[in-house]
């Protein structure tokens, strides 16, 4: 796909675009659409948060990526919160419900259709979130990343391997590394970003697994294992993001 061919702009600048914005096929595992925190966001994005959502399409005017970003209220403290994805999601929903001004603003997602996955589309879309943050008026991007290698290694802890390097100094993470070379700096890591919890039926229903045996259950897609309590009829995964600042 040739630099030329791709439009990228805000989903309020092309509100017939809304209908589809979710239909594209992507790579994320089922489970992960199972946060309940994600309905304060994904089931009013088209309408609240059109001006935070970008769409990429092709030059045959179909969609290839998205990114989603979100407004939200940071802590006095200024320290990025340990539960990343779903505080930022949550602290955005509670500005606008209260009518404050929100005073950051966080990137939720970066989706590329599975069939143009390896074209560069990521740091592109990178690249536009965060000239779309400064013209909003921030200073600074934020990003709970979930690094797209880190299933692989699922009981590695996460401070282990967030810090990970290459001999280059990039990080060893593909997906940290595209960040980096975007002028993202890692800070630390969300440890309880996405909590995901369901009934043992569920969870077999997501994931195709047997969820019959107490314990740590590696998932596949699951960046650390998915804790089992068999009697008590539940499963609980709490994954674990690394935040990433971009100063604009």
């Amino acid at each position: 796909m040739s630099a030329m061919s791709l439009r990228i702009t805000t989903l309020a600048d092309r509100p017939e675009l809304a209908d589809t914005l979710w239909d594209m096929d992507t790579a994320w595992p089922e489970f992960m659409f199972n946060d309940p925190i994600a309905d304060l966001f994904y089931a009013v994005a088209t309408s609240q948060y059109a001006d935070y959502v970008l769409v990429a399409t092709d030059e045959r005017g179909e969609q290839v990526a998205r990114a989603c970003m979100i407004p939200f209220i940071s802590r006095d403290d200024g320290e990025l919160p340990e539960d990343g994805w779903d505080a930022v999601i949550r602290r955005g929903w509670l500005a606008r419900q209260r009518g404050t001004e929100p005073d950051a603003i966080s990137a939720l997602e970066v989706s590329i259709r599975k069939d143009r996955l390896g074209n560069g589309l990521s740091a592109r879309m990178i690249a536009a979130m965060r000239a779309h943050a400064g013209e909003l008026g921030f200073s600074e991007l934020v990003a709970p990343v979930r690094p797209n290698q880190k299933h692989l290694e699922p009981h590695t802890p996460a401070e282990e391997y967030a810090f990970r390097t290459r001999q280059d100094g990039l990080p060893y993470d593909a997906w940290l590394r595209v960040h980096a070379r975007a002028g993202g700096r890692v800070v630390k890591v969300a440890t309880r970003s996405m909590t995901i919890s369901g009934t043992l039926g569920e969870w077999r229903e997501w994931t195709g697994l047997p969820f019959d045996v107490d314990g740590a259950v590696e998932v596949p897609g699951a960046l650390v294992p998915v804790h089992v309590d068999v009697a008590h009829n539940h499963a609980v995964y709490v994954e674990p993001n690394i935040w990433v600042s971009h100063p604009l």
